[in-house]
């Protein structure tokens, strides 16, 4: 009878453990803590995340997850906003606290009342929030009908969630209490407000910054670094679609179910062709034409496509456009630098011929022909296959790549005659007022679409990459992206209810027993949030979103 009480715990190294039928994860975790380099906060019990307080009742596999994982650092922003709202409740009961976008290592956060938030106000909130760290308060988990949650939301004038519920086909919905505050976060909480062991809050009018440690270094507040462009880009966008009643997901699902959408979508069209114009015009209306256009970005940010419609912008201007990709100018894979794990890194500066590439430029610019490489992605190799350029005083070179903005692919060339691009799709749209749009996840769900579509890899295989692509932009784009003479935001307010169409069925078929089964969750569950927009012949063929869905003219 004894052996029946008892399961097999199979841990992610190999080894195995049997352990009494009932024991929680939280238990099971004591035991393993030490070798962690940070706090273990969650776990997957068959690739499936559980929070701590999750019984073993079965025979399973059991991953811990710490602070230097994406999912571990996510539960950990995700419990310190609750800490943050709760704390703005408990000493400024009518004032609300929206969460509205990254800011450099921390959150941009807006707490709205009669009056702007003072310098003295964030010091209250600090110290309230320090108090509920230091209590140790214990997170309850409640699961109540959708109708009951709909109640609790009226009474408490909570109109944000409200909407985005009725939305959804959900029976049930999931609520957090906490010393009598309650609220409603999508996605898991640690066991209680001790687990948060760094943060802090810079008063940054109107609103304010909350900081928190980074995966890379948990055990470390970074310090803040302010990213004016990015941080502009941001706040114009959110203007924007407060002008245009687009500031979270319900108002874009309200838009559908009234069949505007179409109205919605050539709004956004046209607020991108106006931005590239603009862009086409800084390039050409100064004192000195930019003879080079450098183009920059993170994975899936449309810069193919955001390419070609500024060449034809520049040409509407009268400047003859060329476009050269540094792809071709890629060293032979045999002599492709390898990255800590031994693997070839293609995203390392070295595997670029810099010295070929800055050779071209010098002669390009003095008007000398150049014979310009075409790389060989089945060979490994730089080929000839004919093409020739000679640059004449009306022609600009666009040239595309992830270290576009890094000086030393271009030191051959004075930095007066460069103009520098970044972009990305940044968003800044929320689920609700405590829950955003993740730029990452926008590109991600993209990638994921683009490459079934165009480059036969499964969603399995994307999400399995991401990690290593994530890496590869903090350390090639994001450092330079402050360097840029602009910055593009490619993302479209309609866009996730068109991917939602191509995403989810793709994601669906990854189940439990794929390591990267807990992330397609998480992403069909943001997708679940959105109505689907199936009148996709409403994008106009040079759309960016054409790039990832297919049918652009480029």
């Amino acid at each position: 009878m004894e052996a029946l009480k008892k399961i097999t715990i199979n841990f992610a190294d190999g080894s195995s453990k049997e352990v009494a039928r009932g024991t929680s994860l939280l238990d099971l975790s004591k035991k393993y803590q030490a070798k962690y380099y940070s706090s273990i906060i969650a776990a997957k019990v068959n690739n499936d995340i559980k929070e701590l307080d999750f019984c073993l009742e079965n025979d399973c596999k059991v991953e811990f997850i710490d602070l230097t994982t994406d999912d571990g650092m996510r539960i950990y922003r995700r419990t310190l906003i609750f800490i943050l709202a709760k704390a703005v409740n408990d000493v400024f009961p009518d004032r609300k606290v929206v969460i509205n976008h990254s800011a450099g290592t921390g959150l941009y956060c807006e707490i709205f009342g009669e009056r702007e938030l003072s310098a003295d106000d964030v010091k209250r909130i600090k110290t309230r929030m320090q108090e509920i760290i230091d209590m140790h308060m214990a997170f309850e988990k409640v699961i109540i009908p959708v109708e009951d949650a709909r109640e609790v939301l009226r009474e408490k004038n909570k109109i944000d969630k409200l909407r985005l519920m009725e939305d959804r086909q959900n029976t049930h919905a999931i609520l957090y209490r906490c010393d009598g505050f309650e609220e409603y976060f999508y996605g898991h909480m640690a066991p209680h407000t001790g687990y948060i062991h760094l943060f802090d809050l810079i008063h940054y009018p109107p609103g304010l910054i909350l900081l928190y440690p980074e995966k890379t270094n948990p055990n470390v507040l970074p310090v803040f670094k302010e990213l004016k462009k990015l941080f502009a880009i941001f706040s114009e966008n959110r203007e924007w679609g407060r002008i245009l009643g687009v500031e979270s997901v319900s108002s874009i699902n309200d838009i559908v179910k009234e069949n505007r959408i179409g109205e919605l979508i050539r709004i956004s069209e046209a607020l991108h062709e106006k931005k590239i114009a603009e862009i086409a015009d800084m390039i050409t209306e100064s004192n000195k034409l930019k003879k080079i256009v450098l183009i920059a970005g993170p994975s899936s940010s449309g810069k193919t496509t955001f390419s070609s419609r500024l060449a034809i912008q520049l040409r509407v201007n009268g400047v003859r456009p060329i476009i050269i990709g540094m792809d071709d100018y890629f060293v032979d894979r045999d002599k492709t630098p390898l990255d800590e794990n031994g693997q070839q890194d293609f995203e390392a500066l070295e595997a670029v011929d810099l010295e070929l590439f800055n050779e071209h430029l010098a002669r390009m610019l003095n008007g000398i022909e150049v014979k310009v490489p075409s790389y060989n992605f089945n060979l490994g190799k730089r080929e000839y296959t004919g093409r020739k350029i000679r640059m004449e005083e009306d022609q600009v070179l666009i040239i595309e790549g992830i270290h576009a903005l890094n000086e030393k692919v271009t030191s051959s060339v004075p930095r007066e005659n460069k103009f520098k691009i970044y972009i990305s799709a940044i968003t800044s749209l929320n689920i609700d007022d405590h829950n955003r749009v993740p730029t990452t996840d926008t590109r991600l769900i993209r990638r994921i679409v683009r490459d079934h579509k165009f480059r036969g890899s499964t969603a399995v295989e994307t999400i399995r990459r991401w990690p290593s692509v994530r890496r590869g932009e903090e350390r090639n784009i994001f450092p330079f992206q402050e360097e840029a003479d602009v910055m593009f935001n490619s993302s479209l307010k309609y866009e996730h209810g068109v991917l939602k169409i191509f995403a989810e069925p793709l994601l669906a078929k990854i189940d439990d027993s794929y390591p990267e089964y807990s992330e397609a969750k998480r992403l069909r569950e943001f997708l679940s949030y959105f109505i689907p927009i199936a009148d996709i012949h409403e994008i106009p063929d040079n759309s960016i979103l054409r790039e990832f869905i297919g049918g652009s003219c480029f």
